[in-house]
Order: structure tokens, then C-alpha cells, then sequence
């Protein structure tokens, strides 16, 4: 999968999954019903933006962004579908096209982040299980956290 249909399609789900938490917050605080509606869709909107940034990361760093790119495509996944007109910005500007430049037979990593990047796409069913377990401890900890408008109260 090249870093265009990754990054589109994470980017997608991102969105999609913020119709499903409008839906459920409407839900809960217009018609006062939902609760376990308003659970299903935050959890699963939480898994996606975890893993929109992740992504959005690994794409940065292969595409060889620059710091504001790299950091307003982020930030676009707290807007409600921003991160559809992020990336048509991003595809629109060529900043999503190419291959995994540090695959196998490709460039020699330079620095620690393009040496993990060279390491996953290496071993790409190691780090798939790596991925998963990190953001598996990190999406249980914020469920752990609780609803973030209980973090600070």
C-alpha cells in the first residue's frame, strides 16, 4: 500500500468516524438518550484519530514534510473533516505521492525516525503487531482516563 492509500484512507475513516461521534453527542445532549450510543461512537472515533496521527507520522516522515505540514496536517484531525480537505491539499501538491522510499532496496535511513520507518517496512508483520499492541496500552489507558471532559474536572 503506497503512502497516498494509506494516508487517504485513514484520513477518511478519520472523518467518517466524526459523523458517528456528532451523531452520538446529539444523541446524548439534544434527545438526552444514547449513552451507550455516545460510548461506542467516542471509543471508536479515539481508536481512528490515534491512529490518523500515527499514520499522518509515518507519511511525514517518508514524504519528507516540513515541520508546518507536518504539524497542521495533525492538528486537521481535531476539526471535524478537516482531514478530507488536508488531503486533498496534501495529494494536490504531490506531498503524498511516491513509494516507501526507505523499503527494502531503497534509501539508507538517516536519524532514529527513518530508521524505525526502515525497520517496519522491513518487517512489516513484526511491527503490524508492534503497532497494534502500542496503540492497543495506549487506547486503554485513555479508556482508563475516562471520557476526556472528565480529564480535568
Amino acid at each position: 500500500m503506497p503512502p497516498r492509500t494509506l494516508f487517504r484512507s485513514v484520513a477518511f475513516a478519520e472523518a467518517a468516524t466524526w459523523t458517528l461521534l456528532l451523531f452520538a453527542l446529539f444523541l446524548k445532549y439534544v434527545l438526552h438518550t444514547g449513552e451507550a450510543v455516545m460510548s461506542v461512537a467516542g471509543g471508536l472515533h479515539g481508536f481512528v484519530f490515534l491512529c490518523y496521527v500515527a499514520s499522518t507520522c509515518f507519511t511525514w516522515v517518508n514524504q519528507k514534510w516540513s515541520t508546518g505540514t507536518g504539524l497542521l496536517t495533525v492538528a486537521s484531525a481535531v476539526v471535524p473533516y478537516a482531514t478530507i480537505p488536508a488531503e486533498r491539499s496534501l495529494d494536490r501538491r504531490g506531498l503524498l505521492s511516491g513509494g516507501w522510499r526507505l523499503a527494502a532496496g531503497g534509501a539508507e535511513p538517516r536519524g532514529p525516525l527513518e530508521k524505525l520507518q526502515a525497520w517496519v517496512l522491513r518487517k512489516p508483520a513484526t511491527a503490524v503487531v508492534v503497532a497494534l499492541v502500542a496503540v492497543a496500552a495506549v487506547f486503554s489507558f485513555l479508556l482508563f482516563l475516562g471520557p476526556p471532559d472528565t480529564w480535568f474536572a
